[in-house]
C-alpha cells in the first residue's frame, strides 16, 4: 500500500512539474546535438507514452540518461501499451491508460525499445557521457 502511495505521489508531482515546465526537459541550445534530458523526480526519470506515432510515441525520445538511472514509463495515451527493450531485458507488462511501469534501472549502455502491442512505436535511451573539463592553458 505504501509503495502505491509513494509511486502515485512521485507520478503526480512529476506530471505537475512536467506540465508547468513546458515539457519536462531541456534540449539545450538549438545547435545541441544531444538528446533532451528527461525530468528527474526523487531519483526517478519518467518517460511518457503519448501516442501511437512512430518515433514520436514517447516523450522525451531519445532520452539521455546517466548509466544506472532508474526510470518509469507512464502511459498518458488512451490505449494500453507494453514497453519492451529490444534486447528483452525489460518488459513493463501491459500499461493501461494512466498506469506507470515499475521503476526499472537501465544498465550502462544505451538501449532501444518499442511497444510490443504497437511495434511501430519506437524509442531509445542514450547514455549520458560526462564531458571532461577543459585542459588548463599554461
Amino acid at each position: 500500500m505504501m509503495r502505491k502511495i509513494v509511486t502515485a505521489s512521485v507520478l503526480t508531482l512529476g506530471l505537475g512539474m512536467w506540465g508547468c515546465s513546458g515539457g519536462g526537459y531541456s534540449s539545450g541550445s538549438p545547435d545541441s546535438p544531444t538528446a533532451p534530458t528527461p525530468m528527474t523526480v526523487n531519483g526517478l526519470v519518467t518517460i511518457n507514452i503519448v501516442a501511437i506515432n512512430g518515433a514520436q510515441s514517447f516523450s522525451p525520445n531519445p532520452a539521455t540518461l546517466p548509466a544506472g538511472q532508474v526510470i518509469v514509463w507512464h502511459n498518458v495515451d488512451n490505449t494500453t501499451h507494453r514497453v519492451v527493450l529490444n534486447d528483452r531485458s525489460v518488459d513493463t507488462g501491459n500499461l493501461a491508460p494512466g498506469a506507470s511501469s515499475q521503476p526499472t534501472a537501465i544498465g550502462a549502455a544505451g538501449a532501444q525499445y518499442h511497444c510490443s502491442i504497437h511495434p511501430e512505436m519506437i524509442g531509445s535511451l542514450n547514455q549520458d557521457t560526462p564531458t571532461a573539463p577543459p585542459a588548463p592553458s599554461y
